[in-house]
């Protein structure tokens, strides 16, 4: 394993990741940093946690709706979980998304904190 340091939103953090897996990892860092600082930018969220939370939900959701295969070889997408190449179940996995984000878009809309 290699060491790697990088920065999200102006912190620094040393991460490991494997030696041939440097290029994917900063990948990874900019893509959470921008949208960290998207949020931050916004100015309804303050706390670092709950920016890390939207942003971790919305990198969730972008990666849903891209192909729709997004959640499949990950825990939201156990076997257990249901048929995930049926369209129906995809079509309801995405309406449940959708009112996850609104509701956050909800709560955070009177005073910008989530709690």
């Amino acid at each position: 394993m290699k060491q790697v340091e990088v920065q999200i939103m102006s912190q620094s953090y040393m991460l490991a990741c494997p030696v041939d897996g440097e290029e994917a990892l900063r990948e990874a860092v900019a893509k959470v940093d921008g949208a960290m600082c998207r949020i931050r930018d916004a100015g309804k969220v303050k706390a670092r946690d709950r920016i890390a939370v939207l942003a971790a939900l919305n990198i969730a959701f972008e990666l849903f709706q891209k192909d729709g295969s997004g959640f499949r070889n990950s825990s939201f997408g156990s076997p257990e979980s249901g048929d995930l190449e049926d369209p129906a179940h995809l079509s309801a996995q995405e309406a449940q998304l959708q009112a996850l984000l609104e509701r956050l878009d909800a709560a955070l809309a009177p005073d910008g904190r989530l709690f």
